[in-house]
């Protein structure tokens, strides 16, 4: 399959992926959602105007004129599949609707380097999940030994908890270093107000939810997937000294919430169907409203960078894959609404931490320092224990398929001094 968009080799938005998006053109206009291809952007208000758009969005082509991408989500799979075709058609090198009307083409298609890209849907709820054995092993070892690394509840249930919507920010958005209450230095009863000295980075990926559920009606741990829209990378940025203090009895709050980042480009559940493959073996077995009938995951290589401030050159610290996770997105999503709380079209859903078997595949500095006692070491000859202001973390995820890429663009951000 290939496009008369040029695609450079090694993209990682070949016409195979397209993921969506929400975009502001620099001339100043309002948002509107996209789609990437290459080094561009598709304005998808653009193709909806100009009729383009068949079966079930005929009647609800409006959605593509909206400033969130929730209208859209809303619609639910027939809806997002019919999108995705009519898209890979119009895009595809022997097709002439938008490829011979240059006047068309002009308005839909714009160069990435020409948009400003926004948080690509009105985010009501967010909830992270802690969905890693191995991330949930390491920190376990690290503050109860390894007898007691795992709590009793982890092989039997998906934990999370409720995040802070409004300070979830896109790629790019730099963020102040926190400031909180941390422990009292030892020998002292009083806690500590100061900058956080032990910045830290999560690698995680999250859904978008679809359609959602009523209040009261569960979904079904099979049918999950029609509700999950697609995928970003995130980095739930935590300030571990502040989450060590207020973590007992509640759990994480201002430790967390200062900032969560995402990538701009949801990649569909469709684009990565070549990179299915199955998940982690669960013993003991899962209760029966999370049992799978098919129990699958995705084959998604993670990479996580670090730039000090003032280096040209980024260190590769950590390399992952979304395939370790314990809980199966589906599982999150049967579980979430077993007790009947409604997801709403737009709602995130983060994986929690994603650790792997080995060193190199730490999804945090907390386990690659051993909470502070372990260097971690930098391509530049630095090193680091956890953040230091001026550190700008990149996130990627790139799946291979044959002789072309699925990725999902960067999850970066900088960390600036605390305010005063």
């Amino acid at each position: 399959m290939k496009s008369f968009v040029e695609v450079a080799p090694g993209s990682q938005f070949p016409i195979q992926n397209l993921p969506f998006g929400v975009f502001r053109p620099s001339h100043g206009a309002s948002a509107r959602p996209g789609v990437a291809i290459g080094d561009s952007v598709v304005d998808l208000s653009v193709l909806a105007d100009a009729g383009l758009f068949k079966g079930p969005l005929l009647a609800n082509s409006n959605c593509f004129s909206q400033t969130s991408l929730n209208a859209f989500m809303a619609l639910g799979r027939p809806a997002w599949i019919e999108a995705r075709s009519t898209l890979q058609k119009l895009l595809s090198a022997d097709e002439p609707t938008l490829r011979d009307n240059a006047e068309l083409r002009s308005k839909a298609i714009i160069p990435m380097s020409e948009v400003k890209m926004e948080v690509p849907a009105t985010i009501g709820d967010y909830t992270d999940f802690f969905a890693s054995r191995e991330h949930a092993t390491n920190t376990g070892t690290l503050f109860r030994g390894k007898e007691n690394a795992l709590p009793v509840n982890w092989l039997h249930v998906p934990i999370g908890y409720h995040g802070r919507a409004s300070s979830v920010v896109i790629s790019g958005t730099d963020l102040k270093r926190p400031r909180g209450q941390t422990s009292p230095p030892e020998g002292r009863k009083n806690p500590e107000f100061k900058p956080s000295a032990l910045l830290d980075f999560e690698l995680e990926m999250a859904i978008f939810v679809g359609p959602g559920n009523e209040l009261g009606t569960p979904i079904s741990v099979d049918d999950a997937a029609d509700h999950i829209f697609g995928f970003v990378i995130l980095n739930d940025w935590s300030a571990r000294d502040i989450q060590r203090w207020e973590y007992v009895p509640l759990g994480p709050f201002l430790g967390k919430s200062f900032g969560t980042s995402i990538s701009p480009w949801i990649v569909t559940l469709e684009a990565l169907e070549p990179f299915i493959c199955d998940a982690p073996g669960q013993d003991p077995p899962a209760l029966p409203y999370l049992t799978e009938k098919k129990r699958y995951t995705y084959d998604i290589p993670l990479q996580v960078a670090l730039t000090p401030e003032g280096e040209s050159k980024a260190s590769v610290i950590s390399k992952s894959n979304f395939k370790y996770l314990y809980w199966t997105v589906c599982q999150q999503v049967a579980h979430h609404t077993i007790n009947g709380c409604n997801l709403n079209p737009g709602d995130l859903l983060a994986s929690g931490t994603i650790s792997g078997p080995d060193d190199a595949s730490m999804g945090s500095m907390l386990e690659m320092s051993m909470a502070g006692k372990k260097e971690i070491p930098l391509e530049h000859g630095g090193v680091r224990k956890f953040l230091k202001d001026g550190d700008e973390v990149i996130m990627t995820a790139v799946c291979q398929g044959e002789g072309f890429s699925v990725g999902f663009g960067e999850c970066k951000g900088k960390i600036l001094p605390a305010a005063s």
